[in-house]
């Protein structure tokens, strides 16, 4: 058993066959219990993001097919009708704790874009600070092979860097890493902690899952898991049978694998930042310098004196002090013909001046990083 502190935001993912139950159908008593330990979570204070893979098989079990489509269509339509059963399950199942529920589908392409990166991203957090659980999934309907994540713990891994998560759970139907292959050797050993970057799990990982019903795998977990980590997460991949997994977790007892972080999410995050190259910038009035310096705060537009350069929401600017000295950069939630309308406007008055409200800050705080 491994120890581990647990951070305020977690991503948990959950893989087909586990929801399925190896492609039989949902298994409602699992989901179930993953609720209850999520409304336990939420009530001591966490912010959780589930991502839920399934829709395909379930789909395949709800058409009557005898095994998962080859064809991207049928795919899609498979995709399509699981998807409706899979999240009606889950909000009958937080509607009993009063918890609201939303779903969130996403493509890779929505992740490669800064502009639909930063919707993807404002949306989500705002979820979270409305108390509701976003859900997300491939959006398998619309998705093509161009734009495609390679697996869901890939997906998972995005959306913690997406977050600033924490704490990234891949919930399987196995108890973890394990030395070997437990099809090969059943009395295979847990590896209770290990580096993702470490070359050697490779070949234990192996390739992939049972193609029947989900496409990712012990490897893909392993991937997952050193995505996460460059983005300043620690993953967990734990059995989601194990009776209160999560609380397990949260009081530091993993029965799993562990995959430690070298450092926090913000940090990495804010590393990630300060290397963008800026498109535009901003200069500031003293007390709106002053907020961001030194108190943490969100960039107002009413501290904006002047903008320069072409740029659009979801790109990185400069922040300047009104000697025009760079001390930060940012990710702008306007863009640069919008800026010129509002600068040194109030909030309150933003919709009125654009005929619109995107956002209430011009640059979020968690969108922020100091430069030295």
């Amino acid at each position: 058993m491994t120890t581990y502190e647990s951070g305020e935001t977690w991503v948990i993912k959950v893989g087909s066959s586990l929801l399925t139950n190896d492609g039989s159908g949902i298994d409602r008593s699992l989901i179930d219990s993953l609720v209850d330990q999520i409304a336990v979570l939420k009530g001591l204070g966490k912010k959780v993001v589930l991502v839920s893979s399934g829709a395909v098989a379930v789909g395949v079990k709800r058409l009557g097919l005898t095994r998962r489509p080859q064809s991207l269509h049928e795919l899609q339509a498979a995709a399509a009708v699981g998807q409706m059963g899979l999240i009606q399950v889950y909000e009958a199942g937080f509607q009993r704790y009063g918890i609201l529920t939303a779903q969130v589908l996403l493509t890779n392409d929505d992740l490669r874009s800064r502009k639909r990166y930063l919707n993807a991203r404002n949306t989500i957090t705002k979820l979270m600070d409305m108390e509701a659980i976003p859900i997300v999934n491939e959006n398998d309907t619309v998705v093509t092979d161009e734009i495609q994540f390679s697996d869901n713990d890939s997906l998972a891994a995005l959306v913690t860097n997406l977050i600033n998560a924490e704490t990234l759970v891949i919930l399987t139907d196995q108890p973890g890493l394990l030395t070997e292959d437990p099809s090969i050797n059943p009395t295979a050993d847990l590896i209770k902690e290990a580096s993702a970057s470490d070359p050697s799990l490779r070949k234990i990982a192996g390739k992939s899952s049972v193609a029947g019903v989900g496409r990712g795998g012990m490897a893909s977990k392993l991937n997952a898991a050193l995505i996460a980590g460059k983005s300043g997460a620690s993953t967990i991949i734990a059995s989601g049978r194990l009776e209160g997994v999560l609380e397990k977790i949260h009081a530091g007892d993993v029965e799993g694998t562990l995959f430690p972080s070298d450092k926090g999410a913000v940090i990495a995050r804010k590393q990630w930042l300060a290397s963008l190259q800026s498109l535009g910038s901003l200069v500031l009035d003293s007390g709106a310098s002053e907020q961001l310096k030194t108190r943490g705060r969100s960039l107002l537009s009413v501290g904006v004196k002047t903008t320069t350069g072409i740029y659009n929401r979801g790109d990185p600017v400069s922040c300047l002090d009104e000697s025009g000295k760079e001390f930060g950069k940012g990710l702008i939630n306007y863009s640069s013909e919008e800026v010129a309308r509002i600068c040194g406007v109030p909030t309150s008055e933003i919709e009125s001046v654009l005929g619109f409200l995107s956002e209430d800050e011009l640059i979020h705080r968690d969108n922020f990083v100091l430069l030295d």
